[in-house]
């Protein structure tokens, strides 16, 4: 079976991801902070959105809230076109293992397990096959140009090919969005540009919407948008 019959799907309708007036405070000695003053951003499926902005913006805050890990003070977070913010927490739970996943600036792969194995387990835990579960985990790999590094443990890996079978590894459960936090921080930039370049081929034959965190700009411009992060709100940041 090709990769293009499992994994590639035409895009949807809606957004894949989409925030309305997303808004987050925390108290600091005594005093309101405003991190996030009315987030709006609507990502569409086989879209890659880079966000940008200093430290502290607020840029991992929006990243937990869009991940449903954190709730919101107030507006909405929809996935797929689903509202969140109705949901009891296991409902809550069930959204986020079924249609988002996750690429750290670290890989976190499990070092006792192989490559393809890294890519199986959690599609088992959400009960797919391991028949099922192993075709597309072969798939990924290969998609990510790691066919030939099925049966290698995370030792035996390069860190860019570490962070590869990470981003096949958001990618087992067929989410609907993938959000990433600085996932080549800890790459050169040679090794980062093409990790970044798999990325974005996967997100856009996938048809998945992509949020990507990140300070390099240079990887940035070669995602499909850039918004940056700007006293608590998103605006476009298309000619960085």
């Amino acid at each position: 079976m090709s990769a293009a019959t499992t994994l590639e799907r035409p895009a949807g309708a809606g957004p894949g991801l989409e925030l309305r007036n997303v808004r987050r405070s925390f108290r600091q000695a005594g005093e309101q902070l405003d991190i996030l003053r009315g987030v709006d951003l609507s990502i569409a499926p086989g879209e890659i959105v880079a966000l940008v902005g200093p430290s502290g913006a607020g840029k991992s805050t929006l990243l937990q809230i869009a991940g449903l890990l954190e709730r919101p003070d107030a507006g909405e977070v929809l996935v797929g076109g689903e509202p969140s913010s109705g949901l009891r927490d296991d409902a809550l739970s069930a959204m986020r293992r079924h249609n988002l996943g996750f690429v750290f600036q670290f890989h976190h792969l499990l070092p006792e397990f192989t490559a393809v194995e890294n890519i199986i387990l959690p599609q088992l835990i959400a009960g797919l096959p391991y028949g099922e579960a192993r075709m597309r985990a072969l798939e990924l790999l290969d998609m990510m140009g790691l066919g030939e590094r099925e049966t290698h443990r995370p030792a035996q890996l390069s860190g860019g090919e570490q962070q590869r079978v990470a981003i096949a590894r958001a990618m087992a459960n067929a989410p609907k969005v993938v959000l990433a936090d600085e996932p080549t921080g800890n790459l050169d930039n040679h090794t980062g540009e093409r990790v970044m370049n798999q990325l974005v081929n996967l997100i856009h034959r996938t048809g998945v919407a992509a949020l990507v965190a990140t300070h390099n700009m240079e990887l940035a411009r070669t995602m499909d948008r850039v918004v940056r992060m700007e006293d608590g709100k998103l605006v476009s940041a298309a000619t960085v």
